[in-house]
């Protein structure tokens, strides 16, 4: 890859690619691959991000001819990456219905602990911290695709509500809409794991 190649714009490389020189989509793939699995890591088990990053680069690539050249190169894989996070979760789509033993004793006292608004100062930070992914990521996978989603980039990554519409591809009142009722659903599984311990 000669220098000149690599001080040439995102805007100057799609251009490239698009008139025909598809070998220069390989400066792309290079100049934004740590962004992507970057992405694709928040959203995706770690072991499964490396074959996500690279659907996302063979879904750019055939759609590149899309690229509007109004916001950014970065901005617009972001939203390809995030789409095809969602994808995988659709496809992964886990059931609902799962017992409350898929908890171990601790994981369940902390839900409880959450519930009654209480906070356990007995155990330690990292380990609390550790439980509160574990229990989240449980919630998680008892949510749809489109929920899953939704909650990541509003409640955990803190992106606007604007910011999470252009990255998803819906309306900013859809967003506002699906991102109440999600995190609503949320609480309700978490509440209702509790009732299902407390009644054994």
């Amino acid at each position: 890859m000669d220098t000149d190649s690599i001080k040439l714009s995102d805007f100057e490389i799609v251009r490239r690619v698009i008139d025909g020189d598809v070998n220069a989509f390989e400066l792309l793939l290079v100049k934004h691959k740590n962004h992507v699995f970057k992405v694709v890591t928040k959203h995706i088990p770690y072991n499964q991000a490396e074959e996500i990053a690279h659907d996302v680069f063979v879904r750019a690539y055939q759609s590149l001819t899309k690229f509007k050249f109004r916001s950014s190169f970065k901005q617009w894989l972001a939203g390809i990456a995030i789409k095809t996070c969602y994808d995988f979760w659709r496809k992964e789509y886990r059931s609902k219905e799962l017992p409350m033993s898929s908890l171990t004793e601790e994981q369940q006292e902390w839900v409880k602990g959450i519930i009654a608004t209480q906070s356990s100062h007995s155990s330690d930070q990292k380990d609390s911290q550790k439980e509160a992914r574990e229990l989240l990521d449980w919630g998680l996978n008892r949510l749809s695709a489109e929920e899953r989603m939704v909650l990541e980039l509003v409640y955990l990554e803190g992106r606007s509500v604007k910011e999470a519409a252009g990255l998803l591809g819906w309306s900013i009142a859809n967003v506002k809409v699906r991102s109440f009722r999600s995190r609503k659903k949320l609480r309700k599984l978490l509440a209702h794991l509790m009732e299902d311990k407390g009644g054994r």
